[in-house]
């Protein structure tokens, strides 16, 4: 399914804030920090731990989505030789929050930020967060600075990661940038991540990896007024997703030759389910000639065009599986993350997930030749659970958002009739009371109304072909149950739609 990014303005809507307080009290949210981790953290963030080395000469700058404030990587390139130089700050936790304290206890309970409309439940507070931890602009912060050299290639030749006292220059966002970058006026930095990105754009294709190119929903409210809408990524955006994959890929290189850590995985697709894909994109109309792997396939496809975005939306159903695996002393059988086709670990992300903090404490070590912290060792076993829950967590909290805001956003519209396309179909399944008489065979799948950018599942009593064009009515919108309901219009072959918080 397209990801999502939420943005509305605070108190927008008083619906949608009690909505919010239900999902949270239902699903028993942390969303205020106890007393004493509060003050812990003001008292951490008023002292801390900076390292002895000096990079603030580093013309670091941070680039985020507009307002983002928990700022946990800071970049810079140079051309070095016939090569380039990456340096890539992130944030040090570690420098205010010691094992075992209230703070780092509330950590481990909470496992990684979690993202909802207007609000967030952050893993840290926001003394830290947003404050002392943040790489924020012209401030003395002490970070894990990265620095990884790599050839004319774009291939990673040299790594280091050691901690340093850095100050960042600016906090740009990507639509910013990208528009001095498309009017030629951005600094030759951006120009340099371009050719770093595009370089190891070609090496992911090389190597056989791959990215679902699938749009993202944006909702928005401005002045009162709701707005959702499909947004394929920018450019800058790709660019700088490639530096944060090179440095995860560069802290698995490193723990793996050390024997030692926790990467992130996910296995092979499953030969079956690439000839199920291959049926689909027959089905669709899409070619997918029989010598072309399928990485290459996916690079071939267009989120612009519905057919292409359902066809991306069936791909995603390979790409299942993802975990997290610790090691000492013996590598895991299985070290791969399948999608980029590289050992990967996250680590560029402490701010927001707590795993990052335990990969960068193991990087520092390896690099300083030193063993790996005895507090870091005795944790990373109970992690990858801790991680996995944590993620489910996220998951069910973001869907549940996304429920409400859709219905908040559906209600004044009910009876309105809105074009979609069907981008998933299931198999038959009995009847469970959706209007097609008790105990009949009905077909299942998905349709994506592109205005508003909203999918909704979709029954009928005959087979739903993929790509098809169908008109719904809005039958059904209720932001308290959190249920939108849609229906084909008669003469679509008697199908209805229904979305709602247990069909996601």
């Amino acid at each position: 399914m397209p990801a999502t990014r939420i943005r509305l303005q605070s108190g927008a809507d008083a619906t949608l804030a009690q909505g919010l307080a239900a999902i949270q009290r239902e699903m028993k949210l942390p969303v205020a920090f106890p007393s004493e981790v509060e003050t812990a953290a003001a008292r951490a963030a008023s002292q801390p731990r900076l390292p002895a080395l000096d990079r603030t000469g580093i013309p670091l700058v941070t680039i985020d989505p507009p307002g983002s404030m928990d700022l946990d990587q800071a970049l810079h390139l140079e051309r070095r030789d016939d090569g380039y130089r990456v340096f890539y700050a992130i944030a040090d936790v570690a420098a205010f929050v010691a094992p075992g304290d209230a703070v780092d206890a509330e950590a481990h309970r909470r496992g990684e930020t979690l993202y909802g409309a207007d609000s967030r439940i952050p893993l840290h507070p926001l003394a830290l967060s947003e404050g002392a931890a943040s790489l924020l602009p012209d401030q003395l912060r002490p970070a894990l600075l990265w620095t990884i050299d790599l050839d004319a290639g774009g291939e990673i030749v040299a790594v280091d990661v050691r901690r340093a006292r850095v100050k960042s220059r600016a906090r740009l966002d990507y639509a910013g940038v990208q528009q001095q970058i498309d009017a030629g006026t951005a600094a030759p930095l951006w120009s340099l991540l371009r050719e770093v990105g595009e370089l190891r754009q070609r090496g992911e294709q090389a190597r056989g990896g791959i990215s679902l190119a699938l749009p993202e929903q944006e909702i928005s409210v401005t002045d009162g007024q709701w707005q959702l809408d499909y947004r394929v990524s920018q450019p800058v955006e790709d660019w700088n997703a490639q530096i944060s994959l090179l440095t995860g890929m560069a802290a698995a290189q490193l723990m793996v030759k050390g024997k030692v850590g926790l990467l992130r995985t996910l296995p092979p697709p499953d030969p079956q389910a690439i000839a199920r894909l291959r049926l689909t994109a027959q089905a669709l109309g899409i070619a997918w000639p029989p010598a072309q792997g399928y990485p290459g396939f996916i690079r071939s496809l267009d989120p612009a065009q519905d057919t292409h975005v359902a066809m991306l939306t069936a791909c995603t159903t390979v790409l299942r599986g993802a975990g997290y695996v610790a090691f000492d002393g013996e590598l895991p059988a299985q070290p791969v993350q399948s999608a980029l086709a590289a050992e990967y670990a996250h680590a560029t992300a402490p701010l927001r997930r707590l795993v990052d903090r335990y990969v960068g404490e193991v990087c520092v070590a390896l690099c300083a030749n030193q063993p790996v912290p005895d507090w870091v060792r005795a944790a990373l076993p109970a992690l990858p659970e801790l991680m996995q829950e944590a993620d489910r967590r996220a998951h069910q909290y973001e869907r549940q958002v996304i429920d409400l805001v859709e219905a908040v956003l559906l209600a004044p519209r009910a009876g309105e009739t809105f074009q979609g396309a069907i981008v998933e179909a299931n198999g038959a399944d009995r009847d469970r009371g959706n209007g097609h008489g008790g105990g009949g065979a009905a077909h299942g799948g998905v349709v994506m109304l592109r205005d508003p950018a909203i999918e909704a599942r979709v029954t009928s009593a005959l087979p739903l072909p993929l790509g098809q064009e169908v008109t719904v009515r809005l039958a059904e919108a209720d932001p308290v149950k959190r249920v939108v309901r849609f229906e084909l219009v008669s003469g679509d072959r008697g199908a209805s739609t229904r979305a709602s918080p247990a069909d996601r």
